[in-house]
């Protein structure tokens, strides 16, 4: 997808929220659902995978983030802040994955440049992910900016959701130190 026409649905979803016209970031799943598994191509280091979520939950937590579009300004800051803290998810045994609705090979892209080589970020390209995780925005359609946190059973334990990037790393390290903490 090109910029423009990129520029112009941010553009749109920010004047349709300015208005009050249902656009706040919202997801619908739950915290204490179990969490839809799928699998998907996905990249990290700019080398591409097959992911699955199932098993990934077999080695820890998951940190599921879904973001609007690789190379963006928002979704390069999140990025960014995901691959600093990355260290610290993987002392608490977690993964982080982040998933937009962009091709394998922008993706492998943004996992190398903007992801530092720290964390894959899965494709998403028909939006079956995230329909499933109720992260799309309505009008848009765009992958909306939600964070889950996953435990190893498969039932979420943390969802937040908001268009600003600022929070979503130390909200998810958060719970994902309650969860090792059993608090």
């Amino acid at each position: 997808m090109t910029r423009q026409p990129l520029k112009l649905a941010f553009a749109a979803a920010a004047t349709l929220g300015a208005l009050g016209l249902a656009l706040p970031a919202t997801a619908a799943l739950k915290t204490g659902a179990v969490a839809p598994d799928f699998k998907t191509s996905a990249a990290l280091a700019g080398k591409t995978f097959d992911f699955k979520l199932s098993d990934a939950l077999k080695k820890g937590p998951v940190v599921l983030y879904f973001f609007p579009a690789a190379f963006t300004s928002g979704c390069t800051k999140e990025a960014h802040d995901f691959a600093e803290a990355t260290e610290d998810f993987a002392k608490l045994g977690a993964t982080v994955v982040g998933v937009t609705s962009g091709n394998v090979n922008r993706v492998a892209e943004f996992s190398k440049v903007e992801c530092r080589d720290k964390f894959a970020v899965a494709a998403d390209p028909d939006k079956s992910i995230s329909k499933s995780y109720d992260s799309v925005i309505p009008v848009v359609g765009y992958t909306d900016r939600v964070s889950y946190v996953i435990a190893p059973s498969g039932k979420i334990t943390l969802v937040y959701s908001s268009m600003n990037p600022d929070q979503h790393v130390a909200r998810t390290l958060a719970a994902v130190q309650a969860l090792k903490s059993g608090k």
